[in-house]
C-alpha cells in the first residue's frame, strides 16, 4: 500500500480545500507546500490547445533571439566589404576584426546572463521576458546605423545584455508553465520555431548583403528586419500569464491560484473530461538562496554545467558563427558561401522537430552525449571535404546535431535548480558559455589563419569530447521527474 504523502497528510489535518483533489491551509503555504500544490496541479494538466498556445507565444521570443544570434556570421561579409570590419584580427583582442564583432555580442550575453539573471527571479518571468526583448530590439535598431567598428561593437554589446536576460528567462518560464510530461517536447517546439529564424536570416542575407537598397547597405536591412519583432512584444505580453510556480514561491498564493484556476478551466473545456487528480509529491518546496548553488545537490550540478557550457559553445558557435568564413577558407566565393550557408541553415529548425520524436522518450543527458559524438565525426569530415554537395551535407549534419543538443540542454539546465533561484542559477552557469564564446572567437580566428579549417575542427572535436565526459559522467537523470523532486 502506498504511504500518504506529506501534502495528503496535511490535507487531512487542515481540511481546507483549494483545488480539486488537494487540500491546502495558509500554514502549509507558508511552509512551502503551497508551491508543491501549484506544481502538482500544473503537472497533471493534459497538453491541450491552451498549454501549446503558451508554448508558441514564448517561442516567438526564441525566434527573434535566434535571428539576432545567428545573423552575426551572415552579415560579416557585408561588414568586411564596406570596410567597417576586416577578416584579420590585429593583436589578440583587436577591435576591427570580425572576431571583435562576435565577441562584443558574447560580452553582452555574459553580462546579461551572469549579472542580470536575478531580475526574473525578483520581478517575474513575464515582465522581464517583455522588457528584455524590447531592450535588445531597440539596441539592434540603433546598431544598424553605425559606421565605425567602435559604434558597431558598442551597440552589439548592449543588444547582447538584453538578449542574455531573455535567453535565461524564456527557459525558466517555459519549464515552469508546462506540465512535466511534455517539458522536452515543449522545448523542442520552442527551439524549432526559434531555429526557423536561421534559414530565414540566411536567405535574407544571401539576397540583401551583396546589395544596397534605398541608400542603405544590405547588412543594415538584415538587422532592421529583425528589429521589427518589437511590434509583437506587447501582444505577447497581453496573452501570457505570469508563472504560477514563481508566484507561489514568492508567497503570492492567491494570485497563483487565480492564474492557474483560469488555465485549468480552459484546459478542462478543451479536454472535455474531468482533469486528472493532482499527484502530490513527498517533497516540500523550500525557498533557496543563491549560495545554495554551492551546497549539495546543486554544487555538483553547477560545476558540471559550467564545464559543459565552456566547451559546448566552442562546438556550436565555432561552426554556426563562422559558416560563411569557413566555406570561404575552403575555396568557396563570398556569394557561393552565402548560398551554401543558406542551404545548410534550412536544417536549423529540422533538428528540434526531429527532437519531438525523442524529447520525452530518452534521458536528456544520453541525447546530449550521443549528438556530441556525431558533432565530432561530422566536423572532422567537413574539414577534409571540397566537393560542394558533400560540404553542404556535412554542414547540415552539424547543424542538426548542434540544434538538437541546444534544445535538449535548454530543457535540462532548467530542471536542475529550484524555482526560487532558477533564472539566476541558469544565468550563472549559462554565462560561462558566453565568456567562452568571447575568447573562442579570437582563438578560432587565430587557429583558422594558422592551421586552416582542419585546425578549427580539431579544436572543436576536443571541446565536444569534454562535453561528453562532463554530462555523461556527472549529469543526473531528469526524464519525467517533477521540478520539485529534481530540486532535492
Amino acid at each position: 500500500m502506498k504511504s500518504p504523502s506529506t501534502l495528503e497528510l496535511a490535507a487531512e489535518t487542515d481540511g481546507i480545500v483549494s483545488s480539486p483533489g488537494i487540500h491546502l491551509s495558509p500554514t502549509m503555504a507558508s511552509d512551502g507546500l503551497g508551491v508543491a500544490e501549484i506544481s502538482a496541479r500544473l503537472d497533471r494538466l493534459p497538453a491541450t490547445r491552451t498549454i501549446w498556445k503558451m508554448v508558441l507565444m514564448l517561442s516567438l521570443g526564441y525566434f527573434f533571439e535566434i535571428y539576432d544570434l545567428m545573423y552575426t556570421g551572415y552579415i560579416a561579409p557585408g561588414l568586411v566589404k564596406q570596410g567597417i570590419l576586416t577578416t584579420a584580427t590585429h593583436g589578440l583582442f583587436g577591435t576591427t576584426g570580425v572576431a571583435s564583432f562576435i565577441a562584443a555580442l558574447f560580452c553582452g550575453l555574459f553580462v546579461g546572463t551572469i549579472a542580470c539573471g536575478f531580475l526574473a527571479d525578483k520581478y517575474g518571468r513575464r515582465a522581464i521576458f517583455t522588457y528584455a526583448l524590447l531592450g535588445y530590439v531597440a539596441s539592434n535598431a540603433i546598431m544598424a546605423f553605425q559606421t565605425t567598428a567602435v559604434g558597431l561593437n558598442t551597440w552589439r554589446f548592449l543588444a547582447g545584455i538584453g538578449l542574455g536576460v531573455e535567453l535565461v528567462t524564456i527557459g525558466a518560464y517555459m519549464s515552469e508553465i508546462v506540465p512535466k510530461h511534455i517539458r522536452g517536447r515543449a522545448f523542442a517546439v520552442g527551439q524549432a520555431i526559434g531555429f526557423s529564424a536561421v534559414p530565414i536570416v540566411a536567405f535574407i542575407s544571401f539576397v540583401l548583403v551583396p546589395r544596397t537598397l534605398l541608400g542603405l547597405e544590405g547588412w543594415r536591412w538584415v538587422v532592421l528586419l529583425g528589429a521589427h519583432g518589437g511590434i509583437l512584444i506587447w501582444w505577447v505580453r497581453l496573452h501570457l500569464p505570469e508563472s504560477p510556480r514563481w508566484l507561489a514561491q514568492k508567497g503570492r498564493i492567491e494570485e497563483a491560484n487565480a492564474i492557474l484556476g483560469n488555465i485549468e478551466q480552459k484546459v478542462s473545456q478543451e479536454y472535455r473530461a474531468p482533469l486528472p487528480n493532482p499527484v502530490a509529491s513527498d517533497t516540500i518546496a523550500h525557498k533557496a538562496s543563491f549560495s545554495d548553488m554551492w551546497r549539495p545537490p546543486y554544487r555538483r550540478r553547477t560545476l558540471m554545467m559550467m564545464v559543459f557550457h565552456i566547451f559546448q559553445t566552442v562546438g556550436y558557435y565555432g561552426f554556426a558563427s563562422w559558416v560563411p568564413t569557413l566555406l570561404m577558407k575552403q575555396g568557396v566565393t563570398v556569394t557561393h558561401s552565402l548560398l551554401y550557408s543558406s542551404l545548410i541553415a534550412i536544417a536549423a529548425p529540422i533538428g528540434p522537430l526531429l527532437g519531438l520524436l525523442i524529447a520525452d522518450k530518452f534521458e536528456r543527458k544520453t541525447v546530449i552525449v550521443a549528438l556530441s559524438a556525431a558533432n565530432v565525426v561530422c566536423g572532422l569530415l567537413f574539414s577534409q571535404l571540397r566537393d560542394p554537395a558533400l560540404l553542404i551535407m556535412m554542414g547540415v549534419c552539424l547543424t542538426l546535431a548542434g540544434n538538437m543538443i541546444s534544445f535538449t540542454y535548454h530543457a535540462y539546465q532548467t530542471e536542475l535548480f529550484p524555482t526560487s533561484i532558477r533564472v539566476r542559477a541558469v544565468g550563472f552557469v549559462y554565462s560561462w558559455s558566453r565568456l567562452s564564446a568571447i575568447f573562442s572567437a579570437f582563438f578560432i580566428a587565430r587557429i583558422l589563419n594558422q592551421f586552416g579549417v582542419v585546425g578549427v575542427f580539431t579544436f572543436i572535436a576536443g571541446a565536444m569530447v569534454v562535453v561528453m565526459v562532463s554530462i555523461g559522467v556527472f549529469g543526473p537523470r531528469t526524464k519525467n521527474v517533477g521540478l520539485d523532486d529534481l530540486s532535492q
